[in-house]
């Protein structure tokens, strides 16, 4: 399934909501069909530059996103790069400068801590102004609040707000949540999912068929 002719305004007329695909040129970042982003203050192809911070490719650490996520204006990505190490004892980037300092450019990676690729599943609501921090997985289903700021991984179809993000609630009950990463709706051919939205939109798991 893929978003048709490389698409990336989804409604007439609208300037401000994009298919995140196909505006992304960086190959540390991935993003699966039909997940959106909407930014009513810049200009939301520029995702890459606006969105995406600390994000060198020294690192060669990743964002992955996955199907059918909407990401509100705003939110905002923060890599390795953020992270001056904590090995120190001082929170100075000296080897950034390794020039001023006469150290080796080799170590340059040495000021900061290397915590990995942000990975988001299928299905993620990520609110306005939002932050993800650099390592944290976040699973298929889950909503993050409103200028929530998340520094750990979280559960599938799990709500979490405030700063740091915490739990609120579970979307689901258990047997709900296990039936709908068994089904993997997201991964439906387009037809399938025309087919069966009415009782997606409508919360009816149980006429969800594989």
């Amino acid at each position: 399934m893929t978003i048709p002719d490389g698409k990336i305004y989804p409604r007439t007329n609208d300037f401000e909501t994009i298919y995140l695909k196909g505006t992304i040129t960086n190959p540390n970042i991935i993003v699966g069909d039909y997940t959106m982003y909407n930014d009513f203050v810049s200009d939301p192809t520029q995702f890459e530059k606006n969105n995406v911070l600390y994000h060198y490719p020294i690192n060669k650490d990743r964002l992955i996103i996955g199907k059918f996520c909407s990401i509100a204006c705003g939110a905002k990505f923060l890599f390795t790069s953020a992270n001056h190490t904590l090995k120190s004892l001082s929170t100075y980037p000296f080897p950034l400068f390794f020039e001023e300092w006469n150290l080796n450019k080799k170590h340059v990676k040495s000021a900061w801590d290397n915590k990995g690729d942000i990975v988001i599943g299928n299905d993620v609501w990520i609110g306005y102004e939002a932050v993800i921090l650099s390592g944290v997985h976040i699973g298929d289903g889950a909503i993050i609040g409103t200028r929530a700021v998340v520094t750990k991984d979280i559960p599938p179809y799990t709500v979490v707000g405030g700063v740091p993000a915490k739990e609120i609630k579970k979307r689901f009950d258990e047997e709900t949540i296990n039936k709908l990463q068994q089904i993997q709706w997201w991964n439906w051919s387009f037809d399938k999912i025309e087919q069966f939205l009415p009782y997606i939109m409508n919360g009816e798991v149980d006429k969800l068929h594989f």
